[in-house]
Formats: structure tokens, sequence, C-alpha cells
């Protein structure tokens, strides 16, 4: 059941084989083309790397939306460095997220106040609110 208010876009990845063990991810358009290994195996990624690229993706574009929102000049050279962590939690797995976030030039308060903003609207944040731990700092 889709919750959401309306539809912006849809991703299609068709995922193969065995999973963290020699699977293989595409998406429709074909930029999106991935073999997946277990951490630390080499030869590919995991869903944890995947998983890290795409929340600090998705958080600098909520901080541009914010930004833009405010009228707020964000630094050209900003970036944001994620970590995802996977381990057990009981008898199942977790993942938590650390994301250091570099807004060289702005003034501490309000880079600040821009990620706090930011992680209100970022669909990663909201996803992972409240299930896994997600640690943000400025860097």
């Amino acid at each position: 059941m889709n919750t959401l208010d309306k539809v912006l876009y849809t991703a299609h990845v068709h995922t193969t084989g065995g999973g963290r063990d020699g699977g293989r991810s595409t998406s429709d358009d074909g930029h999106l083309d991935v073999t997946h290994t277990r951490p630390g195996a080499g030869g590919g990624t995991n869903p944890e790397q995947l998983f890290a690229a795409g929340y600090s993706a998705c958080f600098i574009g909520a901080m541009k939306a914010v930004a833009a929102k405010q009228h707020i000049t964000l630094p050209a050279d900003m970036s944001v460095d994620a970590e995802v962590d996977l381990g057990p939690v009981g008898q199942a797995f977790g993942v938590a997220v650390r994301m250091a976030i570099h807004l060289p030039g702005m003034e501490r308060d309000a880079a600040q106040a821009l990620v706090d903003a930011a992680h209100q609207v970022c669909p990663y944040s909201n996803a992972t609110r409240g299930n896994i731990p997600v640690e943000l700092r400025l860097a």
C-alpha cells in the first residue's frame, strides 16, 4: 500500500543471483549495473555501500531544497561522508548510520539549523527515523 500523497519517481531495479555473494543489480534505465559481494570480499559492492551512497546523496538534495526555500547560499564544495554499520541485533541483523556533513565557510549555527531542517524533510531520514540509529554531525 502506497502512503505517499503523490508519486514523483519510481526506481526500478532487478537483482539476481546470490544476493551478497555474486548477485547483480541492474536498473531499467541501464545506469546502475553492480555486482554484489560480502563486505571486504572485493570485486563488487555491498548493500551497505549502496545505502550510504543513497542516503548521503539524498541528504545533500534535502539540504539544497531547504536552502532554496530559506534563500540560503550553500558552499559549492559541500559534501557528506556516510558510514553504514552492519551488525547483529539479537537473532537478526541491523544497520546504523553516521554522516559527517561538510559545509565549509558556513557559520556553525546556521549550518546546524540547515542540517536539522534537512533531516526533517529527507526521505531517507524519514524512512529510518525511529528504526535505526542515525548520527548526523557537522565536520
